[in-house]
């Protein structure tokens, strides 16, 4: 399966893509109705694509005791094709395991009408570097690739610069997504990817939840064989833009516009460390990113989207500490938030 002309252009003009969470009762069941209701969201929201079956969906969907990975698959697709958009939209779903597990996922998502899979490369520390791009030519096999470089604190491993100098060489892996939170890691990417002859076929997104700003004004710079090249972070894939998801669309388009026009204003500098502050509430910073994914649905349970914080698995909740970190954040940077957004859709879906 291949891209389309249509997504292509829209995946390497920078699309705004966040992870979707997972909506659960009290009883950690699926929540189906807000489930449902959080994609509508994302989608009023202005994205330009989402992002299912990810770390922020719960990587415990897959587990027998739940069961919940295609499900939650196909129902974000339907709403996506009830919404009937008339603009580019990239489904994208979440594969991750060992090569047999990773390709049937493609193959699911491939059924469901998903355009690309996010392949994770967490877990994987039983593996070599060739026995993991070997599954990535596998998956490609199946589905166009957003390669996902998985923060170490959170699952991830770091490859060597010659295994992202392969990797970007595999036919079919269209983009990239860097998240390891950590600027050294992050440049190996890129350079490798500006190594390669498909450097133009790879299209650069940052997962880099901590300098979310920062990544997408940066034009790098490289010299690879005699040759100086340029290459940019055209978008994100995040899971800090699933909540103040409309503001933070917003942000996106102005950052562009601005990108476009080649002047930034240093008040982008300001903006930049206000995203970062809020985004350590968000993610529990300061415990190893803990609750990170109980700290986004608490955001989205405050703002009346989901009923609880819930997660699947019992050692998933707020960090002591961190309840009051979001109290802070949200009243020291009443600008990000989107309540108001948010008011007016739950008004609208109450109808």
């Amino acid at each position: 399966m291949s891209l389309s002309m249509k997504l292509k252009r829209h995946l390497h003009e920078g699309a705004f893509i966040p992870a979707h969470p997972l909506a659960l009762t009290s009883e950690k069941q699926l929540d189906e109705k807000a489930q449902r209701r959080l994609t509508r969201y994302y989608l009023d929201a202005g994205v330009g694509g989402i992002a299912v079956g990810v770390h922020t969906t719960q990587f415990e969907i897959r587990d027998p005791a739940f069961n919940l990975y295609e499900t939650v698959l196909r129902m974000a697709a339907e709403e996506v094709d009830k919404a009937g958009l008339n603009r580019p939209f990239l489904k994208i779903a979440g594969v991750c395991g060992g090569t047999e597990q990773a390709v049937a996922e493609s193959k699911i998502a491939k059924k469901l009408g998903y355009d690309m899979v996010l392949l994770s490369n967490g877990g994987l520390n039983d593996l070599s570097e060739k026995e993991v791009l070997d599954r990535t030519r596998e998956v490609a096999k199946e589905m166009p690739v957003f390669g996902f470089y998985l923060q170490p604190t959170i699952g991830g491993r770091v490859f060597s610069y010659q295994f992202w100098e392969e990797f970007a060489s595999i036919p079919n892996v269209l983009a990239i997504k860097m998240a390891p939170f950590d600027r050294y890691l992050s440049l190996e990417v890129i350079r490798a990817v500006s190594a390669s002859e498909r450097s133009d076929e790879i299209a650069l997104y940052t997962g880099n939840d901590d300098n979310i700003v920062v990544d997408l004004f940066t034009t790098y710079e490289f010299e690879q064989n005699g040759k100086k090249g340029t290459k940019e972070i055209v978008g994100g894939m995040l899971g800090h833009w699933a909540v103040w998801t409309h503001t933070a669309v917003k942000m996106f388009e102005e950052i562009k516009e601005a990108r476009q026009g080649g002047q930034i204003d240093k008040k982008w500098f300001s903006i930049a460390q206000q995203v970062t502050d809020a985004n350590s509430a968000f993610f529990d910073s300061i415990n190893q990113f803990k609750g990170s994914i109980s700290g986004i649905n608490e955001v989205l349970a405050r703002q009346g989207l989901l009923e609880g914080n819930w997660c699947l698995v019992d050692h998933e909740v707020l960090s002591a500490g961190q309840a009051e970190e979001l109290d802070r954040v949200y009243q020291t940077y009443p600008q990000l938030h989107d309540d108001e957004f948010v008011q007016i859709f739950l008004a609208k879906e109450d109808n």
